[in-house]
């Protein structure tokens, strides 16, 4: 089947939307580790904590799924790790995401859940390696 008009485009957005998700998704993790960018917030970590376990999953799984490596099974455990935070964290505080803080956790786990459906997308080096 041919594709026409934007929906050829659909594969290299994917690929976008995968990169920009992590580069946010790594910002998370290492103002949670090393306080960076500075002025992010910053709690006292300790690493062998959920916070610090947090911290170490979104930057390490952040940049894999960056340059879309191992992206399924990583997309999974990140999915995962989103809706634990948001159950944890935020549905304590109220029943709307809106009023508990926890957008982020909820877009952040189903962006993650598509990536575990899609796959990649085009710009990456599983696509690199299929090739190969």
């Amino acid at each position: 089947m041919k594709t026409s008009g934007l929906s050829r485009l659909t594969p290299h957005v994917l690929s976008a939307l995968r990169i920009a998700a992590a580069l946010l998704f790594i910002a998370h993790g290492t103002a949670k580790l090393f306080g960076f960018p500075p002025g992010a917030p910053r709690t006292p970590l300790v690493l062998l904590s959920l916070l610090g376990a947090a911290g170490v999953i979104e930057t390490i799984g952040g940049a894999l799924m960056l340059v879309g490596l191992f992206t399924r099974p990583v997309a999974f455990v990140l999915s995962g790790e989103m809706a634990v935070a948001y159950f944890r964290q935020h549905a304590p505080g109220g029943t709307w995401p809106i009023v508990n803080g926890g957008e982020l956790a909820v877009l952040f786990c189903f962006i993650w859940l598509l990536f575990v459906a899609a796959g990649p997308g085009p710009w990456s080096i599983d696509a690199l390696r299929r090739r190969a």
